[in-house]
């Protein structure tokens, strides 16, 4: 029989429930939930005369998925706050860094989202017979990100 080796620290999964958040240089935390790490490469079908067994397909361009972070809600009002100034047309774009850790509390990854802003605020599910955390969540739209 042969041996089964387990993974090496390089290839084993990190965890998805240890990340911070930072906002402007400053950690932001408490977050219960971060979605929309996605990019979707944007397809061109092209014809060529003459051509008849197949379709060029060429990329044009990237698309991103908005950003939806989550979390309870606490005396810090800066998602708040924030999303309030761009109703009010106090426009301002902020670079967000999403940082994913080990169990040990080691950076592994990290992600930053440029040129963000909100474009939707969600507030709780208030209910008088549920002893449940009250959730706020923000939505981000941003011009993409990358692996930093």
């Amino acid at each position: 029989m042969g041996r089964i080796m387990p993974f090496s620290d390089s290839t084993s999964p990190y965890l998805g429930f240890n990340f911070l958040i930072e906002f402007e240089n400053a950690v932001v935390g408490g977050f219960s939930e971060i979605s929309g790490l996605q990019v979707e490469i944007e397809i061109e079908e092209i014809k060529e005369g003459g051509v008849n067994d197949h379709v060029h397909k060429v990329p044009k361009g990237a698309k991103y998925q908005n950003i939806v972070l989550k979390r309870g809600i606490t005396d810090s009002d800066v998602l708040w706050r924030w999303h309030q100034d761009v109703i009010r047309g106090k426009f301002k774009r902020k670079n967000i860094l999403i940082i994913l850790l080990d169990l040990e509390g080691n950076e592994k990854w990290r992600w930053s989202i440029s040129g963000a802003y909100p474009m939707k605020w969600i507030g709780p599910e208030l209910k008088a017979e549920k002893a449940a955390v009250a959730f706020e969540s923000i939505e981000l739209v941003h011009n993409g990100f990358e692996k930093v």
